[in-house]
């Protein structure tokens, strides 16, 4: 999905879930199969969802290869734990909850090792100093637009963290309000909140330059 600059800029209406019966029963089937230790089920699992959980991981990280890492350790975790699953949100839910918290996660600890690597040169503790890791391309970042696109996903990731998320699932993954608070373990009104903000943030930063670009 390629970024639409005044589409991502602009408020936007809450979308209803598209969930139906057939495809909730066919969830509730395949999660019965993984908690009974299905090898195939979990085959299932990972072609059905790996695809998507990389993707958010990337678009958080922007490391292709932390983000395959992470969404193997997703998948891993998802295997340990499937038999406390208990159904109070929907699968994919509980896949991107669990991405995006490893996502976070790694952020944090990168942001850690850079803090004390500073510190550290700082007071001349060796010369072993952590260098940032290079900037990966995202794989937007090919499509057209490419200054453009790398400002916009620059000021992304300076967003605070929720809203970081809220604006990657809605404009990443095409998730629904409801679909988004089911992930941040919050309100619709909540998402509507962070998402408004997120707008707010990166139309300040960034409408000079489309005005002059």
């Amino acid at each position: 999905m390629a970024y639409s600059f005044p589409l991502l800029l602009a408020d936007d209406p809450p979308a209803s879930p598209c969930l139906t019966s057939p495809a909730e029963a066919a969830e509730a089937a395949l999660v019965a199969q993984l908690q009974s230790g299905s090898e195939a089920a979990f085959r299932t699992l990972v072609e059905r969802y790996q695809d998507r959980i990389y993707r958010v991981v990337l678009s958080l990280l922007r490391s292709p290869e932390e983000a395959e890492d992470v969404a193997q350790e997703v998948f891993v975790e998802v295997y340990q734990t499937i038999g406390r699953f208990r159904g109070e949100a929907a699968l994919s839910t509980w896949l991107y909850r669990l991405a995006t918290s490893r996502a976070l996660k790694n952020l944090r600890r990168a942001r850690a090792k850079k803090r004390f690597a500073y510190f550290t040169s700082l007071l001349g503790f060796g010369n072993d100093v952590l260098h940032d890791a290079p900037n990966h391309a995202h794989p937007l970042a090919l499509l057209e637009g490419q200054q453009q696109l790398r400002l916009l996903l620059d000021h992304i990731a300076r967003l605070p963290a929720a809203q970081q998320v809220a604006f990657t699932l809605r404009h990443e993954q095409e998730l629904s309000y409801e679909e988004i608070a089911a992930v941040l373990d919050t309100t619709v009104p909540a998402v509507e909140s962070l998402l408004f903000r997120a707008r707010k943030t990166l139309r300040h930063h960034l409408q000079p330059h489309f005005r002059h670009g």
